[in-house]
């Protein structure tokens, strides 16, 4: 299917089933499986657009909720949408709020229409239906926007979760019936269905009747154990269309996005390597490291010995360690860009392992080094 953003299928692992393609966007193509990450307030936390760059493939998000309260989608619209406003030239992806029908659960009630909120910080009144979420997404211009879902917890009862999915796959139709931008603008569905895999499967045929050009999987790394995520993972690898891109939302480790491209994923986004930054954590090759340990004050090494980024290069752990200990800004900023530079470099090897036959290996290999101990075979 063609349209404004379209997904090819290059080549399936011989060892995994692991998926490479190339995504489409009016904005940039992108080899697939790729890692976006996240800017929900119209910025990668601490970064400029060319560090952005540096650090990224080229597609990033922006966060409809946030930037629905502030400064608000028509003065985003104004500036030319996100990528005019933050001057970013890349491609855009956005989220339909939906998540914040589960994290703002104190402060909001659902119906059929829509979720009435308060304001997380004001109090404020607000509402939020499919086609006000399709409007933002819209004056945000994003190259690739969700349909509004219900994203509920994971235990949530079966009878519960039928209820929801129902209403998300309702919504979902009436956000296709409010999209009017088709030619320029790509609408993903959204796959509901929490531990239930025949709900999972009901939801993906009935959004698949809708035929968007890409879908995505919600409702995962929201509680449940990483073996119950993976194990659906391997259930929809299965039930997915082969020719439109899969997006699994919210996750971002780099065993997550190793098993996640192993398990048929094509794209991945996150806020996990920022937010680690901000906390003094660091991915590496030799596996985590925790910047403020007393430990690395007189450490001369750099962050990871086989990083090239700009901060391994330039800055040792000791330095590293200071700035973090003093709350400087420099130190989230410099962790920051080595962990999203960590990030798309793993990426680059998955797909270079996929393309190769041998991602199975890779995945083994990488688990050892990474100290996670996830026994790969067992998922697939």
């Amino acid at each position: 299917m063609k349209g404004p953003v379209w997904y090819e299928l290059k080549h399936i692992c011989k060892q995994t089933g692991a998926r490479y393609g190339i995504l489409h966007t009016p904005h940039g193509d992108f080899e697939t499986p790729i890692f976006m990450p996240v800017g929900t307030q119209a910025t990668v936390k601490t970064l400029v657009p060319e560090e952005i760059k540096t650090v990224s493939d080229g597609l990033i998000l922006g966060n409809t909720y946030h930037l629905w309260l502030q400064p608000g989608d028509e003065i985003i619209k104004e500036f030319g949408g996100i990528r005019g406003f933050m001057n970013w030239d890349g491609a855009l992806l956005t989220d339909s709020g939906g998540f914040q029908v589960f994290s703002l659960q104190e402060i909001r009630k659902i119906t059929e229409e829509g979720v009435y909120f308060r304001h997380h910080k004001s109090g404020e009144k607000l509402f939020l239906s499919p086609e006000k979420s399709i409007e933002i997404q819209t004056n945000l211009g994003a190259d690739i926007m969700m349909a509004f879902d219900e994203c509920p917890p994971f235990y949530e009862s079966e009878v519960y979760l039928k209820d929801s999915v129902n209403r998300t796959l309702r919504w979902a139709k009436r956000c296709m019936d409010s999209h009017h931008n088709k030619e320029n603008q790509a609408l993903f569905g959204i796959v509901q269905g929490g531990p239930y895999k025949e709900l999972r499967k009901y939801a993906m045929d009935k959004l698949e009747e809708i035929n968007f050009p890409g879908y995505s999987i919600g409702g995962l790394s929201v509680g449940e154990t990483k073996e119950e995520m993976y194990e659906m993972l391997r259930y929809l690898k299965d039930i997915m269309p082969q020719n439109k891109s899969r997006y699994l939302m919210g996750v971002g480790s780099p065993d997550d996005l190793i098993m996640g491209a192993m398990l048929g994923i094509d794209m991945f986004d996150c806020v996990l390597p920022s937010r680690n930054a901000r906390h003094g954590s660091a991915f590496t090759s030799l596996g985590r490291v925790q910047v403020k340990n007393q430990s690395l004050k007189h450490d001369h090494s750099p962050l990871d010995p086989n990083c090239d980024c700009y901060v391994c290069k330039n800055f040792s752990r000791g330095y590293l360690n200071h700035l973090i200990k003093a709350n400087e800004i420099l130190g989230m900023r410099l962790l920051t860009y080595h962990n999203l530079y960590f990030l798309k470099n793993l990426m680059h090897n998955i797909r270079k392992a996929i393309k190769e036959d041998r991602l199975l290996d890779f995945a083994k290999e990488q688990m050892i080094k990474l100290g996670y101990k996830h026994k790969v075979e067992e998922f697939l």
